[in-house]
């Protein structure tokens, strides 16, 4: 009697571990670096104010947002996003952007990505070197037929809020 107890709770065992979730067709590492690829060519298109690169990293459609530091900036669409950093490599120069503590997440089927991280953002402006600390980055990337493409990203500052003490 007590074998049979054992092997009943054996299968019990056996199969309660068993997953019907399928598994992803995709491979995570493959695909995050694809994210961090893309989100690598998003700051060097940046830092080198390329269009064409920015252009390509970004969906073409009516659906994407950009969220700036300013609480009017909600940028839709990618005219608007294109205008607004047009207006941004007009005024800045000579930048460059250290990206640390980034994370990547990809969702279990594999089509969006979501992602943060802490940026230094180095520039000259008016003949003077300046330079933002702790700019925190995040955002959402789809993949699409032609590759991961950026469809929402927010820049936010970082405030000093004195709570408690």
């Amino acid at each position: 009697m007590k074998g049979r107890v054992y092997i009943l709770l054996l299968l019990i065992c056996i199969f309660g571990s068993c997953n019907n979730t399928p598994s992803p067709t995709f491979s995570d590492v493959d695909e995050i670096s694809k994210v961090e690829d893309l989100i690598e060519r998003y700051v060097i298109a940046g830092e080198n104010e390329d269009f064409a690169m920015m252009e390509r990293v970004w969906a073409d459609d009516d659906q994407i947002m950009l969220i700036g530091t300013d609480s009017h900036e909600k940028l839709l669409g990618w005219p608007s996003i294109k205008n607004a950093f047009g207006k941004q490599f007009g005024l800045i120069s000579d930048t460059y952007i250290a990206v640390d503590n980034q994370l990547i997440r990809i969702n279990s089927t594999g089509n969006t990505a979501w992602f943060s991280q802490v940026m230094k953002y180095n520039f000259m402006y008016d003949s003077i070197a300046r330079a933002f600390e702790g700019l925190r980055l995040t955002g959402v990337a789809e993949k699409r037929e032609d590759g991961w493409k950026l469809v929402q990203v927010h820049l936010s500052v970082p405030a000093q809020i004195n709570i408690g003490k």
